[in-house]
């Protein structure tokens, strides 16, 4: 047992942090009933796999859906198979048709929501007809379906290369929203996540391309039940927010700003994005990557919202934006790996290892930080199992902690 955590600074400096104690979160009886909720889970390899740049993912299936158990069991859903930091980076195609059947499997089983990832990444050249993307968009959204699980239909790099106005997308999506039989989510990346995706839905200025999105919805609104903003740009999400139709989510992707977004009316006047005065549109609900790392604090924060507790929620809740942030720093594409990290210290995994080798790809002084701010956030689930670990860590590294 231990009641301390050795830090590293950027300059190899040392220091110690007081170790909080486990928190007394409760799961939900009931799930829950304020705001609807997806976790953006990442995927465990095999730890002896040759988990290195460029190799087809070899996935602990144990570990990886024994993850999205676990985040039912606080009531949340799971996203699945759009985790834009390995998707393209490391999960190959055919893992992705497996990890969409096996989760959407699990959810049946657990009772729980899984919306899956649509694209077109699947298809191997880089320059294809809009025709093909289409065709590529609803290859991807029969396979969603087929298991029963909540199509996203993710920015596609495809679409983003050849599109030379608005029109095309307009003419993507509106193919692709035909075929769905079931309503879709749509998925907005910001180039933080992909600088591949800039001037997607038509323009590089968010006012314009959110009028595009606007449009695509309202064309159809009963074909889309939500839209996932990942900008990071609360003011643009509030600005699309306030005009979606009757019935269609919005689902905060904003990983900086997540609190003042998902609380909205509910929390203290100063911590709310600026919205017209008029709208009744008082909050996002939620599909975070963040949310896959501190599952237990957001579970209890939106518990406190059901209770009518606004106080409780963002005691709970704001001090995660700071991990949060430091999670998805820049370059924020590689955020998944403090995601896994904090999976490994939490317990969820038995090695901090990734596909494609991305477990490589922050600094230990990054990773020195999360800690920190996983302690103060009350996200360590068990506080002397993650010590331990960080410990180890620290001296696989060279480092005497």
């Amino acid at each position: 047992m231990s009641d301390s955590l050795t830090l590293i600074g950027a300059d190899g400096s040392l220091t110690k942090a007081d170790l909080n104690a486990a928190p007394a979160f409760e799961k939900p009886a009931d799930g829950l009933r304020s705001r609807v909720a997806f976790a953006a889970a990442h995927v465990t390899p095999i730890a002896w796999a040759d988990n290195t740049p460029g190799q087809p993912a070899e996935i602990d299936w144990d570990s990886t859906l024994g993850f999205r158990r676990a985040v039912y069991s606080w009531g949340l859903g799971v996203a699945d198979a759009m985790d834009t930091a390995q998707r393209n980076m490391g999960i190959d195609a055919s893992a992705v048709r497996e990890l969409i059947a096996r989760s959407a499997e699990v959810a049946r089983e657990e009772g729980g929501s899984v919306a899956v990832g649509v694209n077109t990444d699947h298809i191997d050249d880089e320059i294809i007809s809009l025709e093909q993307i289409i065709d590529g968009y609803k290859s991807q959204l029969h396979h969603a379906e087929e298991h029963g699980a909540i199509p996203v239909f993710m920015a596609s790099r495809h679409l983003a290369r050849v599109a030379t106005s608005a029109d095309d997308y307009r003419r993507v999506y509106r193919a692709v929203l035909g075929a769905a039989t079931t309503p879709v989510v749509l998925h907005w990346l910001g180039t933080a996540f992909d600088p591949q995706l800039e001037g997607y839905f038509g323009s590089t200025d968010w006012r314009e391309a959110s009028q595009v999105v606007v449009d695509i919805i309202g064309e159809d609104p009963s074909k889309v039940s939500g839209i996932k903003m990942s900008l990071l740009d609360a003011a643009a999400e509030v600005s699309v927010r306030e005009r979606l139709p009757e019935g269609v989510r919005m689902y905060t992707g904003d990983d900086y700003n997540y609190v003042g977004l998902i609380g909205g009316a509910d929390v203290p006047q100063a911590e709310q994005p600026a919205r017209a005065a008029d709208t009744d549109r008082t909050h996002s609900d939620a599909l975070l990557g963040a949310f896959a790392a501190i599952t237990p604090v957001a579970s209890a924060a939106i518990q406190a919202l059901d209770a009518g507790d606004a106080d409780r929620y963002y005691e709970l809740l704001a001090p995660t934006e700071a991990l949060s942030r430091q999670v998805f720093a820049q370059p924020t594409f590689y955020y998944k790996t403090g995601v896994a990290f904090l999976a490994w210290l939490n317990g969820h995994q038995s090695a901090f290892q990734m596909v494609g080798g991305l477990h490589s790809a922050r600094s230990l002084p990054h990773l020195s930080r999360i800690v920190e701010l996983a302690n103060a956030a009350h996200a360590l689930e068990n506080p002397d199992l993650a010590a331990q670990r960080w410990r180890d860590h620290l001296r696989l590294n060279g480092v005497d902690a």
